[in-house]
């Protein structure tokens, strides 16, 4: 398998019916950082139309039109990412260094982060470089309340892109940032009028180039012990004892939620691999995001990595250094249903970790 630094980024772009995806793409495209970016359109209907509204070359786009991403043109996509692989290594097509996936508004993301994590074909040339997800200001309160796949849409993104906030009535904005950070507390969120977004607010958001990521892990992760702390947010109470290691536990009435959890000792690499295993088999399908950076016993000096989505991770990556002096592992997770105290008890009783060591989240 390629290496995490020679391997193809992808960007997944979701986002919800009408919610800007298709102006923000248009805009990227025409940014000189984007050259030599291929873009993935999927298409939800009889006719499909969004491909003609991007300007682009046609050497640069790739039409999946036959149904939505998340169900019937998996295996689509799965075909057009090896055949653009093969093409690029025959020659046939320009040379191009990034995926950008735009997805139909009726798309779970959850299904195809899974696809792109469990092909084979995929995984040795391409890794998932981060989700990216359009939310309208006008339409996204009522929009998160009706629909579960805008809920999923937000809770699994890593950059949010938050639209027409200038066509919106004065208190909506702050509403509909207060449900985005209750559902997603640790992603990035970006205003965006017209489509107009810097590439840098939309590339290099995932965790997995050990050559380029040391500054953003410790962002990602910093901003992860920022949300969990935060006095807005909402805390269990069901602790018995000051060493429960109960955190902010965030929820919205889809049933999503996300919380982080601190680890002050290193841990073991193969009880971490065997509560990993067990996580998967007993809440894989809930579990829509995780990512840790940790302390490995066997490897003090260099962390390892991990990403995770459903019941698939990705291999672990094992960084030069740690980023910062703090070296406690930080785990978050995305869930839906899964009880904060079901994944400590799982910690403590499979990876060895003592429940002392499971510390309040700190900014």
């Amino acid at each position: 398998m390629m290496s995490a630094v020679d391997q193809i980024p992808v960007t997944v772009l979701t986002g919800f019916l009408g919610s800007g995806k298709t102006t923000v793409l248009n805009h990227l495209l025409r940014q000189k950082e984007l050259n030599g970016v291929v873009a993935i359109i999927n298409e939800f209907g009889e006719v499909p139309l969004d491909h003609l509204l991007v300007e682009s070359s046609e050497d640069r786009l790739a039409l999946l039109d036959n149904g939505c991403i998340c169900c019937s043109v998996r295996e689509d996509l799965i075909e057009t990412l090896a055949d653009l692989a093969a093409r690029r290594a025959a020659g046939t097509i320009p040379p191009f260094h990034r995926v950008l996936v735009e997805t139909t508004g009726l798309a779970d993301p959850v299904p195809v982060l899974h696809t792109l994590m469990t092909a084979p074909d995929i995984l040795s040339r391409y890794r998932i470089d981060g989700v990216v997800a359009t939310v309208d200001t006008v339409n996204g309160v009522h929009t998160l309340a009706t629909h579960g796949e805008a809920v999923r849409q937000i809770a699994v993104a890593d950059r949010l892109l938050v639209t027409k906030t200038d066509l919106a009535a004065d208190d909506t904005p702050a509403r509909l940032d207060a449900q985005l950070a209750a559902i997603n507390p640790v992603a990035v969120r970006h205003q965006v009028r017209d489509g107009m977004v810097e590439p840098a607010k939309v590339l290099d958001a995932g965790l997995f180039d050990p050559a380029a990521r040391s500054a953003d892990v410790v962002r990602w992760f910093d901003l992860a012990a920022q949300a969990a702390n935060a006095p807005h947010q909402h805390a269990d109470h069901d602790c018995h004892g000051a060493d429960c290691g109960h955190h902010s536990h965030h929820t919205h009435d889809a049933g999503v939620s996300s919380y982080s959890l601190i680890i002050d000792e290193p841990i073991q690499r193969e009880a971490f691999a065997r509560w990993l295993d067990y996580v998967a088999a007993l809440k894989g399908e809930d579990l829509l995001r995780f990512k840790a950076i940790v302390h490995v016993a066997e490897q003090p000096d260099a962390p390892m990595v991990v990403h995770g989505v459903q019941h698939v991770f990705h291999p672990p990556i094992t960084l030069a250094g740690w980023p910062s002096a703090d070296r406690r592992s930080r785990l978050v997770f995305i869930v839906r249903g899964i009880p904060r105290q079901i994944i400590e008890n799982t910690l403590c009783k499979f990876a060895a970790v003592s429940r002392a060591a499971i510390q309040r989240s700190a900014a």
